[in-house]
C-alpha cells in the first residue's frame, strides 16, 4: 500500500504558490505511483461567467495536475510542449472539487500525461492531455529550488 505524500509547492506559481496574492493555493499529493491529487474550491474572482469557472483557469489546473504526475523527482523540473483540453460540463465555481493527475509514458526527455477536473460525485468536467519535456540540465543548473521556495509546505490548520 502506497502512503499518501505531499508534494512540494513553490512561492509564487498562481497555482500552487504560497505567497502569490491572487494564486489557488493548491495542495497537490501523490497518492499512489503516477497519480495526483489536489481537493479544490475555485472562488468567484476566477469566474468567466457567474457561477462558472473560466476555462483559463481550468486549463491552468489540468496543466499543473497532469505535469506533476510525472513529478517524481522533485529536483527536476518539466514545461508543459502541449496540452489539449476536453471541456465536458461547466465547472461550478465555490464548489469542492477534485484533481487527478495521471502519469502516462515517458521517452526520453517527452513524458505524457492525463488529467481530470471532477465533481466530487465523481463526474469528468474538464479532462487534458499533456505533452511534457524535461528542462535541459543546463538550464536546470540555473534554478535555485530554494530561491522559488519549493518544498513541502506544513498542513495549514482545518485541511
Amino acid at each position: 500500500m502506497t502512503q499518501v505524500q505531499k508534494q512540494p509547492g513553490s512561492k509564487t506559481c498562481f497555482i500552487c504558490g504560497r505567497e502569490n496574492p491572487v494564486g489557488l493555493k493548491l495542495d497537490f499529493y501523490t497518492i499512489s505511483p503516477g497519480i495526483v491529487r489536489a481537493d479544490l474550491q475555485v472562488p468567484a474572482a476566477y469566474e468567466g461567467y457567474p457561477g462558472i469557472v473560466h476555462g483559463g483557469i481550468i486549463a491552468a489546473i489540468l496543466d499543473e495536475c497532469g505535469g506533476r504526475a510525472q513529478m517524481n523527482r522533485p529536483d527536476k523540473f518539466m514545461v508543459t510542449a502541449q496540452l489539449n483540453v476536453r471541456y465536458r460540463s461547466p465547472v461550478p465555481s465555490k464548489t469542492p472539487l477534485v484533481a487527478l493527475g495521471k502519469a502516462g509514458d515517458r521517452r526520453g526527455r517527452v513524458s505524457y500525461a492525463h488529467s481530470e477536473l471532477q465533481n466530487l460525485q465523481g463526474e469528468v468536467l474538464a479532462e487534458a492531455e499533456l505533452v511534457l519535456v524535461d528542462i535541459p540540465d543546463s538550464q536546470m543548473a540555473e534554478i535555485d529550488p530554494d530561491a522559488l521556495g519549493w518544498c513541502v509546505y506544513p498542513e495549514e490548520e482545518g485541511t
